[in-house]
């Protein structure tokens, strides 16, 4: 796996002080919560109080339903020694786990088997006004509400619902997870968002690091407001790997000052069948919704995505930096491929503007590289290869390099400076400095203006281009 774009920061009270301090004074330190052990659901609910360690026998653990840790309650930690709890067929609840206005919650060391094959009920998203808490069944960990909570070392599959979902929560700390084969379908058998981890309804300071997603139906990763809700904010999404994804791999989702960052994802709109396609739900490496902005992508490597490796849109004065997107198959292998980097303005609270995208190694698209609108934005330093694999502007052109009515050089092109997305935004005093642009027609249509576009109002320099098909 690549190395993350930026080290983590060094956790306070290291060094030769303060191992000292821990060998010499042991006994300085005040004695932790009780521990209590339990081997059954009866158990575990009645041990459920403010101070107190519970850890779970070993073996499987089954639930008929939720472990509500009650309204209130603080400083809880639930572990287990080879514990599995698994949802029995007949288990009701949203969720495995849920807490609701709950402080300094710690769940690690266990695994959670949803049992999806029973309890999954087929259904699309919810209505606009209603969030996921409200909406989603068969979740796997639910935090409402809730300050300072952790899940850490535990592994969940076969989850019908969210493996893990925040809502209005802050402080909350995903480390070293593991989501496996988890996600329901709607009822055109498609995905239908759930299988990963989800913060919404303005969740703050939020982390999901050195985690794996492998085989999700969803979103693996994401974050998501109602444009009636407050943004989520201070999030960083880190060196987690990510393997066969049929929606979003991760998706920052109105939000504020996020960092996405030394990640690894593989197969993102895989397997076809997956893909909304009814609801044109593209799949993308790393996404963009609603109002998003001094946020960073960095440092990121997608291989094989099905649909976009890096959507913007809601994205502005941020950061795209250094990411790689590599696909190595012909271009049959993706029916939903479209761009590399597009950016968009479908929220009306933004502009696309102030954006730097630079020095992003881009191998094999289906049409073309950046897509572009909006003012003074940086493209710059970037490598863009094997562009068009459709081979659009051929003599024996495909039927679907005409998807672009009135802009013919829009799917042939290497960088695109755009009118506009959802809303008019002509692309202007942008700088596109210093790219190197290859793949089929490339010594054409490097850097196209559509119609109505100036390219004069734009700083266009220093950019190689040559034709340099597969």
């Amino acid at each position: 796996m690549n190395e993350p774009a930026r080290k983590r920061p060094a956790r306070a009270g290291t060094g030769v002080a303060a191992l000292w301090l821990a060998l010499t004074c042991a006994s300085c330190r005040p004695a932790g919560p009780p521990t209590i052990r339990v081997g059954d659901e009866a158990a575990l609910r009645a041990a459920l109080r403010s101070g107190v360690r519970i850890q779970l026998a070993s073996g499987v653990f089954p639930l008929r339903a939720e472990i509500q840790i009650p309204r209130g309650v603080h400083d809880v930690e639930i572990t287990g020694a080879g514990t599995v709890v698994r949802a029995a067929d007949g288990f009701s609840g949203t969720a495995l786990f849920r807490a609701e206005e709950a402080r300094r919650i710690r769940l690690a060391h266990l695994a959670l088997e949803g049992n999806r094959a029973a309890l999954e009920q087929r259904g699309g998203l919810p209505p606009s006004d209603v969030p996921f808490i409200r909406y989603t069944h068969g979740n796997g960990i639910v935090f409402e509400r809730c300050a300072d909570v952790s899940v850490r070392g535990v592994r969940l599959r076969e989850i019908a619902g969210f493996a893990v979902l925040a809502a209005a929560s802050r402080g909350v700390r995903i480390e070293r997870l593991t989501v496996e084969d988890s996600g329901s379908r709607n009822p055109e058998g498609r995905n239908n968002t759930t299988g990963g981890v989800l913060f919404e309804e303005g969740t703050r300071d939020f982390e999901v690091t050195a985690s794996l997603f492998r085989h999700i139906l969803g979103n693996a990763v994401w974050t998501h407001s109602r444009y009636t809700s407050p943004r989520n904010a201070n999030g960083l999404i880190w060196g987690n790997r990510f393997q066969t994804v049929g929606r979003d791999a991760i998706q920052v989702g109105h939000a504020t000052r996020v960092r996405v960052e030394g990640n690894v994802i593989r197969e993102v709109g895989f397997p076809p069948e997956a893909v909304d396609v009814e609801n044109l739900a593209i799949p993308v490496g790393i996404d963009t919704a609603g109002n998003v902005d001094h946020s960073t992508y960095a440092g990121n490597r997608i291989e094989e995505y099905n649909g976009k490796c890096i959507d913007l849109d809601g994205f502005h004065h941020g950061e795209v930096r250094r990411n790689t997107c590599v696909n190595r198959r012909d271009v049959d292998a993706y029916p939903h491929g479209g761009f590399a980097i597009v950016m968009n303005n479908t929220n009306p609270d933004m502009e696309s503007e102030a954006v730097i995208i630079e020095r992003n190694d881009i191998d094999g698209v289906r049409y073309g590289g950046i897509f572009v609108i909006g003012e003074r934005n940086l493209v710059a330093d970037n490598r863009l290869r094997n562009l068009n694999l459709a081979r659009c502007g051929s003599a024996a052109e495909r039927a679907d390099c005409r998807w672009a009515a009135g802009q013919p050089d829009l799917p042939r092109a290497g960088i695109y400076l755009g009118p506009g997305a959802e809303r008019p935004a002509p692309a202007r005093h942008n700088r596109i400095e210093g790219n190197r642009v290859s793949g089929f027609g490339m010594d054409r249509h490097c850097v196209v203006a559509a119609p109505g576009v100036e390219a004069e109002a734009n700083r266009i320099v220093g950019n190689r281009c040559h034709d340099g098909a597969r």
